[in-house]
């Protein structure tokens, strides 16, 4: 059965690779991300059956805005994944401007919120779907350098837990570390190292059915890509 799937940050990386992997597996994807250019080239690679959107998902009015269309057009989720997220440079956190701070707590965190706040109530009032965060290694351990980073992830996992018991019977709030995957956010913490992990094509040819396999029986679950 062909499914509606809303993907955040479906401009670069882990997103835009699940956002081909779900259209190939015949699925619709409604995607937003911050370049309105990328997003330009998705509408026109994909066409009209599906929806990408350039979104600001930290601003609460916009993505009103965003999920309103989405809604309208395609319809209600059946999966929502919050995959955009932002790092620091790394940097001890004394030394982390606070303007970068702030920012990466405003996409990882209340961007995450946002969706969720506006996507959320027609999935309930439906009594189905599956919401799917993305946490990260550093999201159950720490490195140093990246406390901010650690801090967004921690924080994506505390409050997936704990919407996961506020959820109807028949819907699942998940907590997801995708793995370690050589995309431009780990080069720029690893390095020249990041070439040693998976491409974000490779992690998609395992994530993309993993995440169409997950279901109501997964509620509150802190799983991982079996890569």
């Amino acid at each position: 059965m062909s499914k509606v799937i809303v993907v955040t940050g479906v401009t670069q990386g882990l997103g835009r690779t699940m956002a081909a992997g779900f259209i190939e597996a015949g699925h619709t994807v409604a995607g937003c991300g911050r370049s309105q250019s990328r997003i330009d080239e998705l509408s026109q690679q994909y066409g009209d059956a599906h929806l990408f959107t350039a979104v600001d998902i930290t601003n609460q009015s916009a993505v009103q805005t965003w999920s309103e269309n989405v809604l309208d057009q395609l319809g209600t989720p059946d999966l929502l994944i919050n995959n955009a997220a932002l790092i620091n440079e790394n940097a001890p956190l004394w030394e982390v401007p606070v303007e970068e701070f702030d920012t990466v707590i405003d996409v990882n965190i209340k961007g995450t919120a946002n969706t969720i706040r506006n996507f959320l109530p027609a999935m309930i009032e439906r009594e189905s779907g599956v919401v799917v965060n993305f946490s990260s290694g550093w999201g159950r351990s720490t490195s140093a350098e990246v406390a901010t980073y650690c801090a967004t992830k921690w924080a994506i996992e505390g409050l997936t837990m704990a919407l996961a018991q506020e959820l109807p019977r028949g819907m699942a709030a998940i907590p997801l570390n995708p793995g370690i995957i050589n995309t431009e956010m780990l080069q720029s913490c690893f390095g020249s190292q990041a070439q040693h992990y998976p491409t974000a094509q490779e992690w998609a040819e395992i994530s993309v059915p993993f995440l169409l396999g997950l279901s109501a029986k997964h509620n509150g679950q802190q799983l991982s890509v079996p890569l």
